[in-house]
């Protein structure tokens, strides 16, 4: 079970945290990700860490803003969100086991979180 929270309403240029606990099982050895829906648009890759999390990948619309980590002590993934955009407005689930690498497609997810909604005011 992967409990994400963190979401919430914040103007643009602010920042937010988001964190995902995983529980009933040890995730150390996958791969684990954010990815986000909007409305009414598919749900794409946000960021990935490796197992160790000493590698990371980005999407291109938030690669220098958003920085993702994770503690394998704690089984949990962060995404720490900075110079928010109107256009980051969506709904962030947390992600494991799935192909660590560029572009992961949202398909090849063996597990979501619920979901955390993050709005972006201009």
């Amino acid at each position: 079970q992967l409990q994400a929270s963190g979401g919430g309403l914040v103007q643009a240029g602010g920042s937010l945290r988001l964190s995902c606990a995983a529980s009933g099982r040890i995730f150390s050895w996958w791969a684990m990700g954010w990815f986000r829906q909007a409305p009414g648009k598919e749900r794409i890759f946000v960021a990935a860490v490796n197992w160790n999390g000493g590698r990371t990948y980005y999407a291109d619309s938030v690669k220098g803003r958003f920085t993702i980590s994770r503690d394998n002590a704690k089984n949990t993934v962060y995404l720490q969100m900075n110079s928010l955009k109107p256009e980051d407005t969506a709904v962030y689930y947390c992600a494991v086991d799935f192909p660590f690498g560029p572009e992961p497609l949202a398909t090849t997810v063996k597990s979501w979180g619920q979901g955390t909604l993050v709005t972006v005011s201009s």
